[in-house]
């Protein structure tokens, strides 16, 4: 089969043998919103076209691509949820000469006041990563918007969204806060290490966020410091906030799951990388709970 993992700004398609192996992967900076006039059919023939000509297998994808910005928007599946649930909310679609694809649906909850999150594609890189999660409650997907989810039983019961990486390249890029000099991609692990510290004092993170600015003006951060403590203070808030409870399996990129561990440590909760490709094992999961 051939499993798409069709996000925001990044389009990630692998070919698997019969026992599920990757046997080839592509990857372009094709996301949905750089699709334009809705022409997703022509850019998955551009990008996997050759693929395509060479097997009959079924396609599956998931992320961005089944919302409303997407390809088609397929409705969330409420939490609790499992692989049958979301394989039986998948949605065909047909398209040039009788090819055919599902699309998985995200998952919906809702908080403990009643406001709804929702996620599209971490849910099958969840599912493709439970295994190697086997024994953990909690998994973390950081990012653009960093995910905290809740498992058991096999099952996705509950997650939270927090819009750390989205805030942090607002604030780097359109505030007073990244006009002192030094790149936004900076790293400098002990000024990370003291962003993510000074989470846990008190007067909050507004005032935290404007610390930035005071220790560079004063030069007790360099221009190349303040990026890292800019994003250890957002992450350390969210690690905080979310409070998960060990040990919490990580799902990302290594940069990201590196930094996630070390916010980790430094808030004295157990993390643990997740290695792997979980999307085209969580699609090759779901496919296989269609049939």
């Amino acid at each position: 089969m051939i499993a798409i993992d069709w996000g925001t700004s990044a389009f990630r398609a692998y070919r698997l043998d019969a026992a599920g192996a990757v046997r080839e992967r592509r990857q372009a900076q094709r996301g949905v919103l750089a699709v334009e006039n809705r022409a997703f059919a022509e850019v998955l023939e551009a990008e996997i076209g050759d693929w395509l000509a060479a097997e009959r297998g079924p396609v599956w994808m998931s992320g961005m691509v089944g919302s409303r910005q997407g390809w088609r928007e397929v409705p969330y599946v409420p939490c609790p949820a499992d692989a049958e649930g979301i394989a039986a909310g998948c949605l065909e679609i047909g398209w040039g000469d009788g090819r055919r694809a599902a699309i998985v649906p995200g998952l919906l909850c809702r908080d403990a006041s009643g406001v709804p999150d929702v996620m599209r594609g971490e849910e099958t890189q969840i599912l493709g990563a439970l295994d190697a999660l086997a024994g953990m409650r909690t998994a973390c997907l950081p990012g653009t918007h960093s995910k905290y989810a809740t498992l058991g039983g096999g099952r996705i019961e509950r997650f939270a969204t927090h819009m750390t990486g989205e805030v942090f390249g607002a604030l780097w890029r359109h505030t007073i806060l990244g006009r002192l000099g030094g790149a936004e991609t900076d790293r400098d692990d002990d000024a990370f290490d003291a962003g993510v510290a000074r989470s846990a004092e008190s007067e909050g993170l507004l005032h935290h966020l404007f610390g930035v600015r005071g220790r560079g003006l004063l030069g007790e951060l360099p221009p190349a410091s303040l990026a890292p403590y800019l994003s250890g203070i957002l992450i350390g808030h969210e690690v905080r906030a979310a409070a998960p409870r060990g040990p919490v399996g990580v799902i990302g990129t290594a940069e990201l799951v590196r930094l996630y561990l070390r916010a980790f440590a430094t808030c004295g909760i157990e993390g643990e990388a997740i290695p792997g490709e979980p999307a085209a094992r969580g699609l090759r999961l779901i496919a296989e709970a269609r049939k």
